[in-house]
């Protein structure tokens, strides 16, 4: 007859061999393949495949071919605790707002070390569109969010000298130089406007929002597809999104 394990003892030897898994992701290896997890935990090739593909399934990971990342899920169950439940319920009506004003997607971004995180969204509710999702991470030297965290936080350039200016589209840019000149543009402007940066079809523009010291706590902006709004749009929409960043700064204590 089968001894009887005692009760608790299989789940915990579970969540031990999941921190294991989840502890050989990071922002400077973000997308291992399975068979670097096999290497990095040192479990056993079919344990491994076995919990990665239970994790997949519950959205502590997703999976891109043959590598992996942490999962929508996991970040999303995170970010309460990242940027806490404050500052997402006091933006998200902001967002909102925004959302109905110009009928795009509006998100509010935080930042950690080279990548932004997506932690508040609107979603427009016209049928074309770019998903844009809470938990979502993206590189800061593409898109217009990136630029107002390099024209408002001094950290994020040092963050970003050791990260590499992945070429996502031809419009990404692949210099300091040309991001340089980009932050200046977004703190002469006090918003900005990118296009085709990370995806050809895809469209941003973005604002500072500061809290109650003065410094930046995240980014917020509009997210679209290029065939609906393009460059002609941008002195309608790049105004209205900067309001809202101000509307959103008020809300998070900044003095008038």
């Amino acid at each position: 007859m089968a001894t009887k394990q005692p009760a608790g003892a299989a789940p915990i030897l579970v969540l031990h061999k999941v921190v294991e898994i989840l502890d050989c992701f990071s922002v400077e290896e973000p997308e291992p393949t399975l068979q670097q997890l096999i290497q990095k935990t040192g479990l056993p090739s079919s344990t491994c495949q076995r919990l990665v593909q239970n994790m997949v399934r519950e959205g502590f990971l997703d999976r891109d071919g043959d590598r992996y990342r942490i999962g929508i899920g996991l970040v999303r169950w995170a970010t309460p605790g990242t940027v806490g439940l404050d500052v997402v319920r006091l933006v998200r009506p902001i967002l909102q707002q925004l959302r109905d004003e110009t009928g795009e997607t509006a998100c509010f971004y935080i930042r950690d070390g080279a990548f932004r995180t997506v932690v508040a969204v609107a979603e427009t509710r016209h049928v074309v569109m770019r998903p844009f999702r809470v938990g979502q991470v993206m590189p800061i030297h593409a898109g217009a969010p990136g630029k107002i965290f390099l024209a408002y936080d001094p950290e994020a350039w040092e963050a970003l000298r050791d990260a590499p200016l992945t070429k996502f589209a031809p419009a990404t840019p692949d210099s300091l130089e040309t991001l340089e000149a980009q932050a200046a543009v977004a703190r002469d402007q006090g918003y900005y406007a990118a296009f085709g940066e990370r995806h050809e079809d895809v469209g941003s523009i973005s604002a500072p929002v500061f809290d109650h010291s003065g410094r930046l706590a995240g980014v917020l902006g509009l997210g679209f597809p290029t065939q609906r709004v393009g460059p002609d749009d941008v002195p309608r929409l790049g105004p209205v999104v900067a309001q809202a960043a101000a509307a959103a700064s008020t809300a998070l204590g900044q003095a008038p």
